[in-house]
């Protein structure tokens, strides 16, 4: 199977070596989005505006491949401080609906820009 490139100005441009997705057949690795504003390419204010931005992105990233967030059947997110976690369950509830993802939550040192959230995705488009 050959990769497509996925690329969409809606979302962050890529900030080093990486594709904002790659699809093989039917499936769609989104790569990490942190909080950053397509258009500014600055990192939004506070933790609730990142969870927001970042989920803006992935999903602008969905729609550019062909699909959507309700067609993500893994997530990753990685946060700076675990004691967030709840925030991001709350304003992951406004993106994702059942049956959910799987999805892991992982406690970090730091992430790129020093965001404080980041999350990554596979899509499965057709399912």
């Amino acid at each position: 199977m050959r990769k497509t490139i996925i690329s969409t100005p809606k979302a962050p441009a890529a900030i080093g070596t990486y594709s904002q997705a790659v699809r093989v057949g039917e499936t769609v690795y989104l790569s990490g989005q942190i909080g950053l504003d397509p258009v500014a390419m600055t990192l939004v204010e506070g933790i609730d505006a990142q969870i927001v931005q970042v989920f803006e992105n992935l999903k602008a990233v969905a729609e550019a491949a062909g699909g959507s967030l309700a067609d993500v059947v893994k997530l990753n997110v990685f946060l700076t401080d675990l004691g967030h976690f709840a925030k991001v369950n709350e304003i992951m509830a406004r993106y994702f609906s059942e049956p959910f993802p799987a999805r892991a939550a992982v406690g970090v040192k730091e992430l790129p820009r020093g965001a404080l959230v980041e999350a990554d995705a596979v899509m499965c488009l057709g399912a």
